[in-house]
């Protein structure tokens, strides 16, 4: 019972406290405790009460010594108390509820004193193995309960020694020192972890954790874990987050590296051997692809036929002879969808003995295609079209640059360039919408110095190559059509507002033009595709870097040889779902990954003020495009400062942060 005068114990912050009870009323407790303050607490936080009365009109200087004193005395008391070989002993009873006084005389075998009863408390908090306090009794624990509380006291000290040594090990790469294996056991794992929190953030596993470690460690600038993964070279400075995040295929699984090793080049003998392949190799075929291009998937040529007709060719290379349906290369490529590009190097979709060797249409190397045989008249409408299987042998590899240098001296070149403006005048007749905005290149070599220059796509060659691409694609959407094959085409509704006509169309138009442009659509079955001018479209002329354009060259192929559909509707309707999937993930890295490069390039110009293309000018935003890298970015608009769209104009860069992703503008 709790009078005036008992010596009362509590927990307070984790930590027992005594305390003098100076009066009691309505289950409220008035004490003096040994830290000299008076408070008031509710009967059911007290543990225990003391037999024995002591004086409460004792000076306050008298009161907390003696309470500091009976407090230190059960504390030294508390630590001579082994509470296993008690609970051995009560642990052979059938009951498992004891009293404290009970437990306490049977421990320290005889009549005991207050003094003996609260140290013995005091024993079981501190130590919960064996014993637990529950509503004034002392419960003993089963041998299965003791056995999990070890298990968990020693993860706990294990984590706790993996914690110091993570502290250490963290402070120690932030300083530059190096920290090897035998100096810190779980270095590679406590890393790791802190990649996974960096990238995932409470969603990592052990984020908890690692935010104690570099709390301890005193690292909680921003990004500080960002940079110790640097020091500690498991990243690089610029670091691919955004890939990191996802769950996108980088490194090739054992199955299709295995697949890989079995394959070798074909001999003449071997693909001549297929009936349905003809022999194309004496056609002047050639290539037109970027400076640094290795994964050459089509080739073109041009013959000239009586009439002044022209029978044009656009050979692609047959990946599905390397990448049958059923092989762990095409489950692969299905995953990947695409081979992903960046600044510093990219993903191919296709391991690279078949993206840069067997699959590569490479001069002077006998090549499986598909090749689609076209007879044009002399004013480019077409006569006659036909899609084989064969194999040619390139004759010419040209850059994009050689192709435009030669192209008004070069027999073939121009006379490829005469069709190709009469292919693009046909589809613009036709409504298509010419909408080419300047390539973006970052040059990304010297990382303190990126650069970003401005490459045109609308040049003779470039056109060129799409124009006959395009016509290959429409051609083998028609013939799956006429045939009412099921494939993957893809389609786009008429713009929401047109802008732009012809051939001829400045940036500020396109750019414009672009923001009302319908949402493209792939289906299983066949719809107009307004942007280029079709009645209907797929993609069939990059299958070593497109998973539609790989099926699709499947479907062809198996249909030309008098195989019938391979790919129904519904496995057609499966792989638009999983190919919309996989290309909205890679959309994203790549959009993340340029934007991240175009802030770095921003970085330096921070605070300065650069040149702005006003694409659009509503009333609450201003949208624009920075000129020098084609960035969209976008101001409320400013009533000192009216602008149309087509304006050039010049904005602050007020803030760049490119790991935090912010690009602040300013008028």
């Amino acid at each position: 019972m709790i009078v005036p005068g008992s010596l009362i114990e509590f927990i307070d912050g984790g930590r027992f406290f005594c305390g003098l009870v100076s009066g009691v009323a309505e289950k409220k407790i008035q004490l003096l405790s040994q830290n000299g303050r008076e408070t008031h607490l509710p009967e059911a936080r007290v543990l225990s009460v003391s037999r024995q009365l002591y004086p409460c009109n004792a000076s306050r200087e008298a009161i907390t010594a003696l309470l500091r004193e009976r407090c230190d005395s059960r504390l030294a008391l508390a630590g001579t108390i082994d509470l296993e070989p008690l609970w051995e002993i009560v642990n052979e009873e059938t009951d498992s509820e004891f009293s404290p006084n009970f437990l306490t005389e049977l421990h320290f075998g005889g009549a005991v004193d207050d003094d003996h009863r609260a140290a013995f408390l005091r024993a079981v908090f501190s130590d919960p193995l064996f014993f637990k306090y529950k509503n004034g009794k002392i419960v003993a624990h089963t041998p299965e309960q003791v056995s999990h509380l070890r298990q968990q006291q020693q993860k706990e000290q294990e984590k706790a020694l993996l914690l110091e040594q993570a502290v250490q090990g963290l402070q120690a790469i932030m300083r530059g020192t190096p920290v090897d294996e035998s100096d810190w056991p779980d270095r590679q794992r406590c890393l790791q972890w802190l990649a996974q929190s960096v990238l995932f953030g409470s969603e990592a596993p052990e984020d908890e954790f690692i935010r104690q470690i570099l709390k301890k460690a005193v690292l909680s600038a921003p990004h500080a874990g960002h940079e110790l993964l640097i020091k500690a070279g498991i990243w690089d400075a610029d670091e691919n987050l955004a890939l990191l995040r996802s769950d996108q295929p980088v490194e090739f699984p054992d199955a299709c590296l295995q697949v890989t090793e079995t394959l070798r080049e074909a001999t003449v003998e071997e693909l001549l051997a297929d009936p349905k392949r003809k022999d194309l190799r004496a056609l002047p075929a050639l290539t037109i692809d970027g400076a640094s291009t290795r994964d050459f998937d089509d080739a073109i040529h041009i013959a000239h036929k009586e009439n002044g007709q022209v029978e044009i060719g656009i050979h692609i290379t047959d990946v599905s002879r390397y990448v049958p349906v059923r092989s762990p290369l095409f489950a692969e490529a299905k995953e990947r969808s695409t081979s992903i590009y960046f600044p510093e190097g990219h993903i191919p979709m296709l391991p690279k003995q078949l993206s840069l060797d067997l699959c590569s249409l490479i001069q002077g190397r006998i090549r499986p295609t598909l090749s689609f045989l076209v007879t044009l008249n002399a004013d480019g409408s077409l006569v006659h079209s036909t899609i084989v299987p064969a194999i040619i042998e390139v004759k010419r590899q040209l850059s994009y640059r050689e192709a435009d240098s030669m192209i008004d001296r070069d027999p073939e070149l121009a006379a490829l360039n005469v069709v190709r403006q009469q292919l693009r005048q046909q589809r613009v007749d036709q409504g298509a919408l010419l909408l080419s905005l300047p390539d973006v290149n970052i040059d990304v070599r010297d990382r303190e110095h990126i650069q970003v220059y401005l490459s045109p796509v609308d040049t003779p060659a470039h056109n060129l190559v799409s124009e006959f691409m395009i016509l290959a694609n429409g051609l083998a959407a028609a013939y799956l059509a006429a045939r009412e094959a099921p494939g993957l085409f893809r389609s786009q509704p008429p713009p929401r507002k047109r802008i732009i006509t012809g051939v001829q169309n400045s940036l500020a138009d396109i750019a414009h033009q672009r923001r009302y442009l319908a949402r493209g659509e792939l289906t299983s079955h066949p719809k107009p595709h307004s942007g280029l001018g079709l009645n209907s479209y797929t993609t069939v002329t990059s299958p070593i870097r497109r998973f539609l354009d790989l099926a699709m060259q499947h479907q062809l192929s198996h249909m030309l040889r008098g195989h019938g559909i391979l790919f129904s509707s519904e496995e057609c309707k499966t792989f638009t779902g999983t190919i919309l999937q996989k290309l909205a993930r890679v959309n994203a890295i790549q959009q993340q990954r340029h934007r991240y490069w175009i802030l770095r390039y921003l970085v330096p110009k921070e605070g300065q003020r650069v040149n702005a293309l006003v694409v659009g000018a509503g009333p609450k935003r201003v949208n624009l495009l920075l000129c020098d890298c084609l960035f969209d970015v976008d101001l409320p608009p400013n009533p000192a400062f009216p602008v149309d769209p087509g304006d050039i104009i010049r904005i602050r860069l007020a803030r760049v942060r490119p790991l935090d992703n912010i690009l602040r503008i300013e008028w």
